[in-house]
């Protein structure tokens, strides 16, 4: 069951690709530096990050508002598979 929009979501997803193209362009040399100047723990940070690793489907999904019911911003944050068809199968 698709769930609609979810504004959380989306959300994560931009702040994670932002924080990913910061940490490439060497504009920040490493995450605690990044976390300490958005004022956020880099230990969420670095999960936040992660989001980056989803399939591409389901980064479409969740950003066409289409995701399962399933597909939480907690759920998202705790570990995943790192291969895409097994993500499939653990959302």
């Amino acid at each position: 069951m698709e769930i609609g929009t979810d504004s959380t979501l989306v959300t994560a997803l931009a702040r994670a690709f932002r924080w990913k193209r910061l940490l490439e362009s060497g504009q920040f040399s490493t995450i605690a530096e990044l976390a300490e100047r958005e004022g956020i723990a880099p230990s969420y940070m670095t999960r936040v990050l992660r989001l980056t690793l989803l399939a591409p489907d389901i980064v479409e999904a969740i950003l066409d508002g289409k995701q399962p019911s399933q597909v939480t911003m907690a759920r998202v944050l705790e570990p995943f598979p790192m291969e895409w068809q097994q993500q499939a199968l653990h959302f």
